[in-house]
């Protein structure tokens, strides 16, 4: 299979429709159908259900949307870790969600300063939901991500440590009193609905970063369930309170399964240590 392929066949796929696939692709309708259909004879396989008004994935297609986005992440990663390599920039990129890890990324940065062989490490703080795309897409070479929010699909990764989970309410609010809550009593204080994550539904503000929502809960617009170490960083107007059946999460430093990179190896080494 060829790349132009698979990327005309997941815009199809995506879309579920010829026509804005095409347009998203800036190609004609016409040779996106051809292709389409060329693609299907050589795998000997339907990957889409069409007729007059619809088009649907098949089961092999479902596959094929599956592994054609990773192989579309492989070659895009491919291609700028080889550009960063051209360029000589002897540094490690972490991308980590901005908030979390709080207490340990300083530690972990500090100690492999430390360390005889590290090199510099660019941290890029994203929003939420953005490092394993920025991991799998080669714009970084290592992440911290959280279990079980982001996916470890086709990484390698260690267990950096678990947590629990509590809700963070104004300070002020009558379910700050409790002891401890429930998840379903966590999602449903009065007055403070849980955030909307992006692409998410609710009824809640729509939240974009961490910041954000903490300023949000401070004002008493929201609530939201969140690891036991954002403690660290709450303003006196915000508190927490356990929340005892949320499920845990565990921290964990990922990394491409096909690296071999000797300051990686040391940065996770390091991480595994602390």
């Amino acid at each position: 299979m060829e790349t132009r392929e698979l990327r005309y066949f997941v815009a199809v796929a995506e879309e579920l429709h010829f026509g804005r696939a095409a347009l998203r692709l800036g190609i004609a309708q016409p040779p996106l159908s051809r292709a389409i259909g060329q693609l299907e004879r050589r795998l000997g396989v339907t990957l889409l259900e069409r007729t007059s008004r619809t088009v649907a994935l098949t089961e092999a297609g479902t596959v094929l949307l599956r592994e054609g986005r990773a192989a579309l992440d492989a070659v895009a990663a491919a291609e700028r870790r080889t550009r960063r390599a051209a360029l000589g920039a002897a540094e490690l990129v972490l991308v980590t969600k901005a908030g979390a890890s709080s207490e340990l990324l300083p530690r972990l940065l500090d100690a492999y300063a430390a360390e005889p062989g590290s090199v510099a490490v660019d941290v890029v703080l994203c929003g939420i939901g953005q490092q394993e795309g920025l991991l799998r897409d080669g714009r970084a070479d290592v992440a911290l991500l959280h279990l079980p929010f982001d996916s470890t699909a086709g990484l390698d990764f260690e267990e950096l440590g678990t947590e629990r989970q509590v809700l963070v309410l104004p300070a002020g609010h009558p379910a700050a009193a409790r002891e401890s809550l429930t998840m379903a009593e966590a999602i449903s204080v009065p007055g403070l609905p849980p955030p909307r994550w992006p692409g998410s539904d609710g009824p809640g503000p729509e939240i974009r970063d961490h910041a954000q929502l903490l300023q949000l809960i401070a004002l008493g617009r929201a609530s939201a369930v969140l690891p036991a170490s954002v403690r660290s960083q709450l303003r006196p107007e915000l508190t927490t309170v356990p929340v005892v059946d949320a499920p845990p999460v565990t921290t964990v430093i990922a990394w491409p399964p096909h690296s071999r990179s000797r300051p990686l190896a040391l940065l996770i080494r390091t991480a595994t240590r602390l």
